[in-house]
């Protein structure tokens, strides 16, 4: 398998309920590398075009609000097959439905507010990472 990167991003009510360092842990864990980490907020340019493809559905201004509403955690993570391993460590976009042990399983509480962002594909985490760390 090819080392890949990818963007993580720790959203607004996974750093408010101070599992930033817990979540870090299991990429590492997993033997993934932590290769950029920054603290920040997300304007709202990168919001949009984070978020381009959902733009006119009914949850896109919310969704807006919600990741520019506080800090969160952006971070580079690469590692054989980083892509698909960081989707599994996620698990299922609606924390309702991701298995015990994964991340959304464990700290997700709603759908609106789901803990975490992984790039869904290679080519979706170059795009992603030219977002936040351009």
């Amino acid at each position: 398998m090819a080392i890949e990167k990818t963007y993580i991003m720790i959203k607004p009510d996974g750093v408010r309920n101070r599992h930033v360092g817990d979540i870090v842990g299991r990429f590492e864990r997993a033997g993934l590398d932590i290769e950029r980490l920054e603290l920040g907020l997300v304007s709202t340019d990168q919001a949009k075009a984070n978020y381009a493809e959902h733009e006119g559905k009914p949850f896109y201004e919310g969704l807006i609000g919600y990741i520019t509403s506080g800090t969160v955690v952006k971070m580079v993570v690469s590692g054989e097959g980083a892509v698909a391993k960081c989707r599994m460590l996620m698990g299922a976009t609606d924390p309702s439905s991701a298995a015990p042990g994964t991340i959304r399983g464990d700290f997700g509480l709603v759908m609106d507010e789901n803990v975490i962002h992984g790039s869904d594909s290679p080519e979706s985490a170059v795009r992603e990472i030219g977002i936040f760390f351009s």
